[in-house]
């Protein structure tokens, strides 16, 4: 699995004035309806869902929301970076600036698994979570999060 097979352009943001994990969710939820023509409502609610069962924020200002989703025939993401991070209870207690969401069928097993796997192995690295927060531009936002794997399988 590969970054591209789960990330449209579309999907890629920098975003600003969000000063909330609520108000988070709902730019999320929005950004998925128009990339993927999913339910804003059905995205924002099943992130919601998922966040009341244990936050999703990873730690050195990364978070990694996901949701199960009735219509979905494979795994998509979201991608932003907020000009502010916003407090996200996350595991290390710092903020959360970096947010890769990703919505699953309902029963994706092992997809859904593996798409958490890689998006966690791809935001682990410390160098690219930098050039990803010192840029605003989506599409170079894209190509940083998409080349970053093909150099880490080189």
């Amino acid at each position: 699995m590969e970054i591209p097979m789960i990330l449209k352009p579309q999907a890629v943001r920098a975003l600003s004035g969000v000063t909330s994990k609520k108000r988070l969710m709902q730019e999320l939820g929005a950004i998925a309806e128009s990339a993927y023509g999913i339910s804003h409502a059905a995205a924002v609610e099943a992130l919601l869902d998922r966040e009341s069962l244990g936050p999703t924020g990873v730690g050195h200002g990364v978070a990694l929301p996901h949701a199960r989703l009735d219509g979905l025939d494979h795994v998509v993401g979201v991608l932003v970076v907020l000009d502010k991070p916003i407090d996200f209870d996350s595991v290390d207690r710092q903020p959360v600036d970096l947010a890769f969401a990703l919505f699953a069928p309902i029963d994706a097993g092992v997809e859904h698994l593996k798409a958490l796997a890689l998006v966690s192995r791809t935001l682990r690295d410390a160098s690219l979570c930098a050039k990803l927060r010192s840029n605003s531009d989506s599409v170079t936002l894209y190509t940083i999060v998409t080349e970053a794997q093909a150099v880490q399988a080189a």
